[in-house]
């Protein structure tokens, strides 16, 4: 047992001097970004922890720390994406890498500390931002795409299959928080306020997700009907008619109710519901 623990965390130093010397490279590009800056710093420390033993106790700090260094480089990787538009020749390949170096904070966290739940390892916040990140890149991704029409002609099921990966990464990010059970105990003297937590909409960013979910919602339904996907597994392809009308509800519910006036904007989620209903 000690001497996983002591493979894994070698694993963990490992990817840490590796990240180190990919941070420096993608500077050379942009010396003053403030993301690579921050992952720069945090690099830093890490390293002086290693240098001077590398002992803690503190496992989930380490996690925590290594996580934030992921997604802020990472960040600067997707944004050269979308203002490159997404290359279609080396775009499948990047945003793979991407979803793959979003992951390893999960994976490490399972691996090091098999004994607690991820998100107690890394956070609330940190978890849902693993996933927010991978399912808003997909968006993105398949934003670009669906105004590529001669594209998805002859790549239907790959577009298909985008959709339904970033889907499943913005509804795992919705669900890393429970609802607020308004009998649980709870007091909550703004009624507004409850009904929000009460759909577990906990801020800007999950009502965000929950319009992009509408929308890749909207575009697997408008292309998966003509798919010649031949896939083994059909039935793992998820109801996307049903998963977006559920969703966009919730959403024109909130922003017609208590966040009414807030700035959020209706009309695209009522039109595509007028279709997916």
């Amino acid at each position: 047992m000690a001497d996983d623990y002591r493979r894994q965390s070698l694993e963990l130093e490992r990817r840490i001097f590796e990240l180190d010397i990919k941070c420096s490279s993608l500077r050379t590009e942009k010396q003053d970004d403030d993301y690579l800056q921050n992952a720069s710093s945090i690099l830093d420390k890490l390293k002086s922890f290693y240098r001077q033993g590398g002992e803690s106790s503190n496992l989930s700090k380490l996690l925590q720390d290594y996580t934030q260094v992921i997604l802020d480089i990472t960040f600067y990787e997707e944004n050269k994406l979308v203002d490159q538009a997404f290359p279609e020749d080396c775009s499948p390949f990047k945003i793979q890498q991407l979803l793959q170096d979003l992951t390893e904070p999960e994976v490490l966290a399972a691996r090091l500390a098999p004994a607690q739940e991820v998100q107690s390892v890394l956070g609330l916040e940190l978890l849902e931002c693993l996933y927010w990140r991978r399912g808003a890149l997909l968006y993105m991704y398949c934003h670009t795409l669906h105004q590529r029409k001669q594209w998805i002609k002859k790549n239907k099921d790959t577009f298909l299959k985008c959709i339904q990966e970033g889907v499943r990464y913005l509804m795992r990010m919705l669900q890393v928080r429970n609802s607020v059970k308004l009998n649980d105990g709870v007091v909550l003297h703004d009624t507004a306020t409850a009904g929000i937590l009460s759909e577990g909409i906990f801020s800007d960013t999950h009502l965000l997700t929950m319009m992009y979910i509408g929308e890749m919602c909207f575009w697997a339904v408008k292309y998966e009907d003509c798919s010649t996907d031949t896939m083994d597994h059909k039935e793992d392809r998820l109801q996307f008619r049903d998963i977006g009308t559920q969703i966009l509800n919730k959403y024109v519910v909130a922003c017609e109710g208590p966040l009414q006036g807030k700035g959020w904007n209706t009309e695209n989620a009522k039109e595509i519901l007028s279709i997916l209903q």
